[in-house]
């Protein structure tokens, strides 16, 4: 059996690292499986290209944290394409507590500070559903951080991340962090540089439980749909 990690593209060296360091770790993890990079978007090889070469059968894990488009259509319509009918498709990673716990993590690390106004940052999605497992991933981590957390979008939706920090300001917030809802450094991350917002948390990256997450999914098949 082949897993096939699918994630999001980018032009950014140390976001195609981050992808390649999940890949590596998970090598080391399923040493039996051989375990192949695709991407959905901005670079190659994509998931067709991938699945030409792969032994079956395949699990496609697409590395999202949440299920917008890519998810529930482009890596499906990659697979259908091929004409494989041993390719299962799982779900996302997210959202999922462990990952949320993973974010928690990530501010702690970038100074937050119990009392910090909290927005967790997303890129966004025009699927209602992946819109809602943003904010089920920030009522996770409101319970984490101890007090509400609200949710801004990078790129699609409403509230953007900005003008979310300027009101929280207006409204007396001393200090405003930003919890970085990406797996990867990229654009969506430097956009998020420029909020002026006291801290800013690193994408979730290689962390433990995004590790762990990855090999649940690659063992277990928890399916979004099988080609």
């Amino acid at each position: 059996m082949s897993v096939v990690i699918a994630g999001h593209g980018t032009q950014d060296p140390a976001g195609v690292a981050v992808a390649r360091q999940l890949v590596h770790v998970l090598r080391i993890r399923l040493p039996a499986r051989p375990v192949l990079l695709a991407f959905v978007d901005v670079l190659g090889p994509g998931v067709r290209e991938v699945l030409a070469g792969a032994p079956g059968p395949v699990t496609v894990v697409p590395a999202f944290l949440s299920s917008g488009y890519h998810v529930r259509t482009d890596v499906p319509r990659e697979v259908s394409a091929t004409g494989r009918r041993d390719v299962t498709i799982s779900a996302a990673l997210g959202p999922h507590l462990p990952l949320v716990s993973a974010a928690a993590d990530r501010l702690r690390e970038a100074g937050w500070r119990r009392g910090d106004a909290v927005v967790l940052a997303a890129a966004g999605s025009s699927d209602p559903r992946a819109v809602a497992e943003v904010r089920v991933a920030a009522r996770q981590l409101s319970s984490l951080v101890g007090g509400q957390v609200r949710v801004g979008f990078v790129a699609t939706g409403a509230p953007r991340v900005a003008p979310l920090v300027a009101r929280l300001r207006a409204a007396g917030e001393p200090r405003v962090a930003v919890a970085s809802w990406l797996l990867a450094p990229g654009l969506f991350h430097r956009r998020l540089a420029t909020v002026g917002a006291d801290v800013l948390a690193a994408p979730l990256g290689a962390h433990p439980e995004v590790l762990a997450r990855l090999v649940q999914l690659a063992k277990s098949g928890a399916m979004l749909r099988s080609a």
